[in-house]
């Protein structure tokens, strides 16, 4: 079967092993069961999906994420956000803090206070545990469970639902979408994170919008958003009379919103996906709209400067850039941005000057150290590339890129036990569970792997135990 028809089956499977719905659950989930079966989803995901996985688009949405949980006090879970190569319209929450954008969402939105509230709306749902609420202890409890599924649904057609009922032995039908309480919830924990971010709760009511709009147009084939978070309109209502009420007096609600941020993320992402034909369209309307704001045309060259980049011509890209540099003197981002251009262009010298400048006034961008640590491995400063790689290991400890690169610098060194565990951990991170076993149990029978890398083999070859139960 070909990727696509995967990532569109697994969507629907993992959707409906978050949502599934039970008229009475007989046993709820525990937290540590919902951690258990979220770590399980994850590597499942993983595995199925095109993630937009790179440091810089990391970075930015879980670090929004992370800002709505700062307000929204104690957590159970370790929260993670990621963002899926997919036009349709869709996100979702998996258990224990699983969050997921597609693509094509982020594509509808205009500001980051609209990414906001989708965020702070997935997270409601997970705090109020609407996903463990509806499901039963030892069901979809294990990979194998999952894949099932994935085959049943592989049928398609009409008997798909039975097939996956019948997989999965539920013994009850599908119900994919959250109640109106659910929603109600999860939209007022939203609503009031907004106010304590400083946020413009305008984000929701214009997000809300955007879903009434796609629901009346596109009626006869709804997006799964859509029918998973239902009544856009019931919504926007409740919404609307809580900001009437409250900012009545008030002819403008500030933000402290930085869309500069938000346009660079969507257009990094709308840059890498597979069609980019309508993006660029879409760009140069924008660049010769009478009505399009200064930032909005600023920031349109930023995209073209993205799309010039990945099609090869980097004069093109540093051209369209420094129009933004010259608006945003200011924003060292576009200097990590200057940075990753001369880098693939071959421009090394020019790279490693922009890079190092930009990391000495931001230590933090993981985006610019690891493209100074694939410069200095191209270069073949093989110890100073590996000290950066490793920098970024310890704030994006998941991002399996960070472990194939620092592999192929054990192997030039020789320490071919020590590569063979970086080649486990990349391939885990991939959710490539078989991959990774081979890896770990190479490095632990190579006599040259240090005991703490021998020991840590272990207790990953443990954790793929506890995935496949």
């Amino acid at each position: 079967m070909k990727k696509a028809g995967c990532k569109f089956i697994a969507g629907l499977v993992i959707i409906g092993i978050c949502l599934f719905s039970t008229t009475t659950p007989v046993v709820a989930f525990t937290i540590g069961e919902e951690r258990e079966l979220g770590e399980k989803l994850l590597f499942t995901v993983r595995s199925t999906f095109e993630l937009v996985d790179d440091p810089d688009i990391i970075q930015y949405i879980n670090r929004i994420g992370q800002r709505v949980l700062e307000v929204a006090g104690v957590q159970y879970f370790d929260y993670h956000f990621f963002v899926i190569d997919d036009r349709q319209f869709n996100a979702f929450a998996a258990p224990s803090g699983l969050i997921f954008f597609y693509s094509g969402l982020i594509a509808t939105m205009k500001s980051e206070d609209e990414l906001v509230s989708v965020i702070a709306h997935e997270i409601g749902h997970i705090v109020k545990r609407h996903l463990a609420s509806r499901m039963e202890t030892g069901k979809y409890s294990t990979i194998a469970s999952v894949g099932l599924a994935i085959a049943a649904l592989a049928f398609g057609g009409a008997a798909a639902p039975a097939l996956l009922t019948g997989a999965l032995a539920t013994g009850q039908s599908i119900n994919l979408h959250y109640s109106r309480l659910h929603e109600e919830e999860a939209d007022l924990l939203a609503y009031g994170w907004m106010k304590e971010l400083g946020r413009d709760p305008g984000g929701q009511v214009t997000m809300l919008k955007s879903m009434r709009r796609i629901a009346r147009y596109r009626s006869d084939k709804l997006p799964q958003y859509l029918l998973t978070h239902p009544n856009p309109e019931a919504r926007l209502q409740y919404i609307e009379s809580l900001i009437d009420i409250e900012f009545k007096d008030n002819n403008e609600i500030s933000s402290v919103a930085d869309d500069f941020d938000f346009l660079r993320f969507k257009y990094r992402i709308l840059s890498q996906v597979k069609d980019k034909s309508l993006f660029k369209i879409s760009l140069d309307r924008v660049i010769a709209s009478d009505k399009a704001s200064e930032l909005a045309k600023i920031m349109a060259y930023y995209g073209l400067s993205q799309i010039s980049m990945n099609e090869n011509d980097y004069d093109l890209s540093l051209e369209h850039l420094q129009k933004v540099a010259d608006y945003f003197p200011q924003k060292n981002i576009l200097l990590v941005d200057k940075g990753v251009i001369e880098f693939e262009g071959g421009r090394f010298k020019e790279a490693k000057s922009s890079l190092e400048d930009a990391l000495r006034r931001d230590s933090t961008d993981m985006y610019g150290t690891f493209t100074l640590a694939k410069l200095l491995y191209r270069m073949g400063r093989l110890t100073e590339a590996e000290s950066y790689l490793r920098t970024v290991t310890y704030h994006l400890p998941e991002y399996s890129q960070i472990y194939f690169q620092l592999g192929q610098i054990a192997s030039d060194k020789k320490q071919n036990g020590l590569s063979s565990y970086y080649l486990g951990k990349y391939y885990l991170y991939e959710g490539k569970l078989k991959s990774a076993e081979v890896g770990f149990k190479t490095a632990l029978r190579n006599s040259d792997t240090p005991a703490s890398i021998q020991a840590e083999s272990k207790e990953l070859l443990e954790k793929i135990k506890r995935l496949r139960k």
